[in-house]
């Protein structure tokens, strides 16, 4: 049995009795966490997936406050919106609308996800929804179960050059935004995260 067959089964059992079920599935740039998520709601069945970068700041308010070179950093995104949104995904009285991330285009689509009431699980994935400070500690306390996605630092920033390359940059321009950017980033979701229920070790 996967990793993943053996979490949705944890999932299973602790989820028994409720009607509404949040996983927090977090870990740093590039471990797969879009992926893994999409899985995990597959073989729960009865799920949602909400992608955290829905909240991104778009890029023009990220180039009015000198943020832009610094993309994907905590205080890039709309944490408190977040969290606001996770509340209502919690209380499970009614449809919530989420927003989407487009990664080709690099912006947010508003409305993108419809969470119906009748949806038992809703996976949210994300780096920074495990983060131990405020607002994102916030978060916490609306899931059900939490994961952490963790892969060698090697890999994970052969993953980051080659996901820029994949969007068209040099290897010496993906290199630059991997290692600049994405794997500081990195060093925050590892260090600056509270324990997750569940460590899953991914690798290539």
């Amino acid at each position: 049995m996967s990793d993943l067959a053996h979490l949705a089964a944890t999932i299973f059992r602790r989820a028994a009795g409720r009607s509404r079920f949040l996983i927090a599935v977090a870990g740093p740039p590039g471990a797969g966490k879009t992926t893994s998520a999409a899985r995990l709601a597959a073989l729960l069945g009865d799920a949602v997936t909400v992608p955290m970068d829905g909240f991104h700041y778009d890029n023009a308010v990220l180039d009015a406050r000198g943020l832009r070179a610094r993309k994907g950093a905590p205080e890039t995104f709309d944490a408190d919106g977040l969290v606001a949104l996770v509340e209502r995904l919690a209380r499970g009285d009614r449809d919530v609308v989420a927003p989407g991330f487009d990664r080709q285009e690099d912006f947010s689509r508003a409305g993108a996800i419809v969470v119906a009431r009748a949806i038992r699980f809703v996976v949210v994935e994300g780096n920074y929804l495990l983060l131990d400070r405020e607002p994102w500690r916030a978060l916490r306390p609306h899931f059900g179960l939490t994961v952490m996605l963790d892969m060698p630092k090697g890999e994970l920033a052969h993953r980051l050059v080659r996901r820029w390359i994949d969007h068209g940059l040099d290897e010496k321009a993906a290199r630059e935004r991997a290692f600049g950017n994405d794997m500081a980033n990195a060093e925050q979701v590892v260090g600056g995260s509270a324990a997750a229920d569940i460590v899953v070790t991914l690798a290539d």
